[in-house]
């Protein structure tokens, strides 16, 4: 099983990384204008081999890509402190009119995986590009909110004092400022979170849930003010995602995919709960949110379709 990965800064090598460390895959290509750069990348994480999976990582051209059943976009430049994802769009929009269909041709079978900010605008502008080729909408997703859904579930927990695992609960809508913590829909083993509450004398105030909400949000923000840059996260974030799609593992994950309407708004493309399979998206579960929930994410597919109204496809 091929994995390629396009672009080989900080998010594309860890996402190797994770790769690497959970055995994802068989063959693992990396391709970059900067080849110096990919091949370095390449033979370090190579050396790591013996102490976790064997499989093979090399790097390559995008004819190197032909066979992969999956193929990472992590090309492009990166956000800069300060900075808030949709004002990367005009940066990165030019880089993948050139690497798409690159890819494509290379690995026309491949399912289209995109890590690039600002992701949702980006996933949609692949999902254009791949259309043109004749490949379907379905063998393109984003990461989207999985890594904000991680956040958001790890922080729940540490705070209810329950393992993440045992927490379900999403961020949905855009990957950025207008995303939707959905607290109305979050159970803890299978109880509704304020009856888990209540069952267990734990407190969780609008104060707890502010704080938490904040510490979702905004977490791309700090993280970039103290170090300039996120990687680990969303490098495991693309690691499981891409072991789904390998292994047509039917899982439920809140990436981003082109969707027909969202609360009014048409052909938009965000995230949602959708099942994820060997073919890339397999469906989208609908959601009872609220009425403040469903405004919220009117208001996130909004700012996302203006965002795609200003590319003018």
């Amino acid at each position: 099983m091929k994995v390629g990965i396009v672009g080989t800064g900080f998010v594309g090598s860890t996402a190797a990384y994770a790769m690497v460390m959970n055995g994802v895959g068989r063959e693992i290509v990396l391709v970059d204008k900067n080849e110096a750069r990919a091949k370095a990348e390449a033979d370090d994480l190579f050396h790591a081999v013996p102490f976790s999976h064997p499989l093979t990582v090399r790097s390559g051209s995008y004819a190197d890509l032909d066979g992969a059943a999956v193929v990472i976009l992590a090309a492009g430049v990166n956000q800069k402190p300060g900075e808030t994802r949709l004002q990367l769009l005009e940066r990165n929009s030019a880089i993948f009119a050139d690497v798409v269909p690159a890819v494509l041709n290379a690995a026309p079978k491949a399912v289209l995986v995109v890590a690039t900010n600002p992701v949702d605008i980006m996933t949609h502008l692949t999902t254009h590009f791949a259309e043109k080729l004749g490949v379907p909408a379905h063998r393109v997703l984003g990461s989207g909110t999985t890594l904000d859904t991680a956040r958001f579930r790890t922080l729940l927990g540490t705070h209810l004092g329950i393992d993440a695992h045992h927490v379900h609960a999403y961020v949905i809508g855009e990957h950025g400022d207008s995303e939707v913590l959905t607290w109305s829909l979050a159970t803890v083993g299978g109880m509704a979170l304020d009856d888990f509450c209540a069952a267990r004398s734990v407190a969780l105030t609008p104060e707890n849930r502010a704080r938490i909400d904040e510490r979702v949000r905004r977490a791309a923000y700090h993280i970039i003010g103290g170090k300039g840059a996120t990687y680990y996260g969303i490098g495991s974030a693309l690691a499981r995602i891409v072991n789904v799609v390998l292994h047509d593992q039917r899982a439920i994950l809140s990436v981003c995919g082109r969707t027909e309407d969202v609360c009014g708004v048409r052909d938009v493309t965000l995230s949602l709960p959708r099942v994820v399979g060997g073919q890339g998206l397999v469906a989208t579960i609908p959601l009872a949110l609220g009425e403040t929930e469903n405004a919220a994410l009117k208001t996130s597919a909004s700012v996302i379709r203006t965002a795609i109204d200003s590319l003018k496809l």
